[in-house]
C-alpha cells in the first residue's frame, strides 16, 4: 500500500515545500490528488492566496470557506489548487477566506509566507515521503 503523507510544491525561485496531506480530514481529495501527482500548474494571486486549475475532477469533501495560514486546498468549483497564506478579498480579518468553499487538504510546513512573493506561480507538484 502506498504511504500518503506529503507533497512537495516545487518552483526554481523557492525550492522544494513540503505539505502534509491531511488525510483524517479530507481522504478522498487526498486520494484524487495523489493519484494523478507529478503534475505542473500556473497560479494566480487574489490576495494572500494562490490558486489555479489542475488536472483533478472531485466534489466537495469538508469543505469549508475559512481557512488557516498554511492551508492547501482544493477549489471544486475551478478544478483549482489554492495556497493561503494570509487575507483574500473576502476575509473578514487576518485570516485566509476562500471565495467559495475548498477542501483543505493539506498544510504547508514552515512558513507558507513564502509564496507572497509571487504575483503569479508557476511550478510543480510531486508526491514526496
Amino acid at each position: 500500500m502506498i504511504r500518503l503523507e506529503y507533497i512537495i510544491i516545487e518552483n526554481d525561485k523557492i525550492g522544494r515545500i513540503k505539505a502534509k496531506l491531511l488525510i483524517d480530514k479530507n481522504p478522498e481529495t487526498c486520494k484524487a490528488i495523489w493519484e494523478k501527482l507529478p503534475f505542473d500548474m500556473h497560479l494566480s494571486r487574489w490576495g494572500e492566496e494562490l490558486y489555479g486549475e489542475i488536472p483533478v475532477a472531485i466534489g466537495e469533501e469538508n469543505s469549508q470557506v475559512d481557512c488557516e495560514v498554511g492551508d492547501v486546498g482544493y477549489w471544486p468549483a475551478g478544478n483549482g489548487f489554492c495556497i493561503f497564506w494570509g487575507p483574500t478579498p473576502v476575509s473578514k480579518g487576518d485570516k485566509p477566506r476562500a471565495a467559495s468553499p475548498v477542501n483543505i487538504f493539506a498544510k504547508i510546513e514552515g512558513d507558507a509566507r513564502i509564496f507572497s512573493q509571487f504575483s503569479s506561480f508557476k511550478g510543480k507538484v510531486m508526491k514526496g515521503e
